[in-house]
């Protein structure tokens, strides 16, 4: 039998501030995995630093805890929304990989590079709503953390969940995305985002199956059909699978088959 996500990986971090995370663990502790809540503490010196930095140091903490753990670590946010069918889904990633870097189970403005013998998709995502890494990928994110912190600094935006894909392929990692996501990003928008002209709301485009619960943001359908449409426009506009990735792959039809395949559901 295939392994299952949960047989792959080792400890599970639910990363919170002040949200209720009662609903999540308890999901995912059913689903099988070992769950623990890193609640971030609020510090005097944290008043001036900027959310996407606040959100650094929370994933640090996770990744200085997944370098204990021979076994990946899942690492979600706590407005992640797992699918129901979460115990049953297989990895996104190969299990067998040495160089396995992150594999993100929720993506957003997703790019896939290549199918491989196995069938996994190595590919680009942003945004750290639901996640794998490993030990060896987490001591490269910490170093980017400590980059961070000293330029630009803890006070300024900056987008460093969007240079995570470069920086670990850059040092010969492989980087996975998955055929559809493991759940739906519930939070609503951060407003920093706004504020540095980015896409001020994501949603999943294609879920593996039905929410597990209701997420934050409350219309589920209305909220799903934007993140369907506009997956679906990034399919059309060579945004996904970008025509010079496919007109230089070594197997254009696995990433065909795996692009179209994805959207080929009626489900939101």
């Amino acid at each position: 039998m295939m392994p299952t996500l949960v047989d792959c990986i080792g400890q599970t971090f639910i990363l919170s501030y002040k949200e209720n995370t009662e609903q999540l663990a308890s999901f995912l502790s059913i689903a099988g995995c070992q769950v623990e809540v890193l609640r971030q503490i609020h510090r005097s010196e944290y008043t001036h630093y900027s959310r996407s930095y606040l959100c650094l140091l929370n994933h640090r903490k996770a990744w200085e805890r997944a370098l204990l753990s021979d076994k990946p670590t899942l690492i979600v946010e706590a407005d992640f929304v797992p699918v129901a069918p979460f115990a049953q889904l297989p990895p996104p990633f190969d299990p067998a990989d040495p160089q396995l870097g992150i594999a993100w189970l929720y993506t957003c403005a997703a790019q896939i590079y290549n199918i491989t013998d196995q069938g996994y998709a190595e590919g680009y995502s942003t945004a750290m709503v639901a996640y794998v890494v490993t030990q060896q990928s987490a001591w490269q994110l910490i170093e980017l953390a400590e980059s961070v912190q000293t330029n630009p600094g803890p006070e300024t935006y900056t987008p460093w969940d969007s240079g995570i894909e470069y920086y670990l392929r850059d040092r010969n990692f492989h980087n996975y995305v998955p055929w559809r996501n493991y759940g739906e990003h519930g939070g609503i928008p951060n407003p920093e985002h706004r504020q540095n002209n980015l896409s001020t709301t994501h949603r999943a485009d294609v879920l593996y199956g039905p929410l597990a619960f209701q997420p934050p943001y409350g219309d589920s359908l209305k909220e799903r059909a934007y993140g369907r449409v506009k997956g679906i426009g990034r399919l059309l506009l060579n945004k996904y699978l970008r025509a010079p990735v496919l007109s230089g792959a070594a197997h254009p039809g696995r990433l065909l088959r795996f692009a179209l395949s994805r959207q080929l559901t009626l489900r939101l």
